[in-house]
Formats: structure tokens, sequence, C-alpha cells
């Protein structure tokens, strides 16, 4: 399953987060085609494909971007209407093997998603990659909310900037510096750690809590580099 969480923090976390770890925020597909022309034929675990303040470009969408000269640029991307269906992503490209990478859906689950190309053309996957992740562990913002298109979301972008494997951890919500959040991003050989919970907090729970987590996360990482993001907005 394209779940964000491994099956066993089911009895760990708290419901609210568990739900919300079925969502494909941040999961990229690589692979390398010479197709000129690129299907995805889908299936979403989620009916509801759109927020009121958000469109189901991002919320239930896939989005593509080719990697060109060294850099990676935007092909395309989709909007569903209907809960699974097949959509056309790209065609008529030029001649010529690339690395693709496709963006998941940021706010609903994937259940069954398969790539396809015309006849005669290879699809194979992405070499791997040997860099150490980027990790996020965050609120609605971390998830992707309100981002128009799943690679638009910031965790994305900076994957694609920095040219490095990039672990969303966002639960809208519900990113409230859980002890078990913090063991479960001590398990992830990570480059650094990105926590950004302070807009899912109050005062009161940042004492409760702040302390408790980045002390568990930094005794079991003590050599990986940790960054707290400040609130975006002043408490009363």
């Amino acid at each position: 399953p394209w779940h964000r969480l491994p099956a066993r923090a089911e009895e760990l976390v708290r419901p609210p987060v568990w739900k919300l770890g079925h969502d494909s925020a941040g999961i990229v597909v690589r692979f390398r085609s010479d197709a000129r022309r690129i299907d995805v034929r889908y299936a979403l675990t989620k009916g509801t494909l759109a927020m009121p303040h958000m469109s189901a470009s991002g919320v239930s969408g896939f989005e593509l971007y080719v990697r060109h000269s060294g850099n990676w640029r935007w092909l395309a991307a989709t909007k569903p209407r209907e809960r699974s269906g097949e959509l056309t992503l790209v065609d008529e490209l030029p001649a010529g093997d690339r690395e693709f990478a496709l963006y998941l859906p940021l706010y609903n689950g994937v259940k069954d998603l398969e790539l396809g190309v015309p006849t005669g053309s290879e699809l194979a996957p992405a070499e791997a990659r040997t860099a150490k992740p980027v990790v996020f562990y965050g609120t609605s913002i971390t998830q992707g909310a309100c981002a128009s298109r799943p690679g638009a979301c910031h965790v994305a972008i900076l994957g694609r900037r920095l040219d490095r494997p990039t672990i969303n951890l966002g639960f809208s919500g519900q990113g409230r510096m859980d002890l078990e959040l913090a063991d479960l991003l001590a398990e992830i050989d990570a480059a650094v750690y990105v926590v950004d919970c302070l807009p899912n907090m109050n005062p009161e729970s940042i004492r409760e809590r702040a302390t408790g987590f980045l002390r568990r996360l930094r005794s079991a990482r003590p050599e990986v580099p940790l960054v707290v993001v400040e609130d975006r907005t002043m408490p009363k």
C-alpha cells in the first residue's frame, strides 16, 4: 500500500495520525522511459476528490516532472473527476530516453497505480539514489495544504532543488510532537530532520511536549542535524 507509516504504527500512534498516514503526500515514483506518451491508471481510496479550500488537482491529482539538462522540469498534472480511471499524462514527446518523477496525491490515498506506455517503448525504474533523505515532520502545511498540485508542496520543491529524497510526515491538524513519532522518525537514517509542528500547538502543549520530543529524537540520532521551524503567527 502507498502508506506513509509502517503497518505496526497503527498500534503506536493516535487514530487521526494513523488515518492521515494513508494519504500519499510526498510519495514519488521515479522511472525511465523512451515513450512519447505516458498514461496513468489509478484507483484512489477516498471518494472526496476536492475540498472547499483545495482543488482536486492538489487533493487527489498526480503530477509528472522530467529531468531536462540536469534539472527537474514540470511536465503535466491531472485533475481527477472520478475515484478511479485512466488519464493521459503527456503525449507527443520528442524521441529520447528520459528520467521522470510522478508525484502522488497530497490528501487522498492510492489503492492501485499503473503506468502505461505504447507498445515497444521501454519502461524501467530509475537508478536508486544513495543520498540520505531529508525528513519533514509537521502539520497540514507540511502535508501540502493548500498546494495546487502535489509537486508544488514545499517538501517536494525542496526535494527537486536539492535533488535528494524527501520524506513527508505532515499530518493535517495532528503535528503535535508525539513521542511515538520521535521513535518512528529515529528509525529513518536521515540526512536532517525538519520539525515543523508549532502551527498545531499552543504555549501549553509546547511546554509539555517539545523538550521531551526533541531530546528523544536527539538521543536516538545524536549526529543528525535537527531543524526546528518557528511558528508563522504570534501566540496570544
